[in-house]
């Protein structure tokens, strides 16, 4: 893993947490015990704090940054897909980002809720909590519960938790 202090401010990993050997963390950010950061991701809080959660899991070549002096949050068990922008305020609890999506400035995922596949949430947005979004703009669609997407939304971090503790044992070059 590549970390680079910022301005007096070093990334923080707790020991338990799961950080590729390819992922880049840079200034005041801090991974949380069981949160995993997957090959490829930036995590850039030069100009503004970055916090992943306990059992959070950033997906392959996601990027992570914010609006000047604001502080992202990736709520616990949340899950950030692959090839995610995310730009925004807040990943609520247990949220689910889809692949390929962008969130924006100030905009917030509420808890348990799925952001489809290549959605854009807008500037300011809040997704409700419990929710299936998507589009451009993302847009609440309809409950979640009992649909498909709750499944991958109750079953992504204990997976990727799991899978990062494979990874951290027997990745070899």
């Amino acid at each position: 893993m590549f970390l680079y202090e910022f301005e007096g401010k070093r990334p923080t990993v707790h020991p338990d947490a799961f950080v590729a050997p390819t992922a880049t963390l840079i200034g005041d950010v801090t991974v949380e015990q069981g949160a995993s950061v997957w090959y490829g991701a930036v995590i850039r809080a030069d100009i503004c704090t970055i916090v992943i959660r306990e059992g959070s899991n950033i997906q392959d070549n996601s990027v992570l940054h914010a609006a000047p002096g604001e502080t992202l949050v990736v709520g616990p068990d949340a899950t950030v897909g692959h090839g995610c922008v995310v730009h925004c305020a807040e990943v609520g609890e247990k949220a689910l980002v889809g692949n390929g999506s962008t969130l924006l400035d100030h905009a917030k995922i509420g808890a348990g809720s799925l952001v489809a596949a290549g959605s854009v949430v807008t500037p300011g947005a809040e997704i409700p909590p419990g929710v299936v979004a998507a589009g451009i703009p993302c847009k609440p669609t309809k409950p979640i519960e009992g649909t498909s997407s709750e499944f991958w939304v109750e079953t992504n971090p204990p997976y990727y938790q799991e899978l990062a503790k494979r990874h951290a044992a027997s990745l070899a070059d």
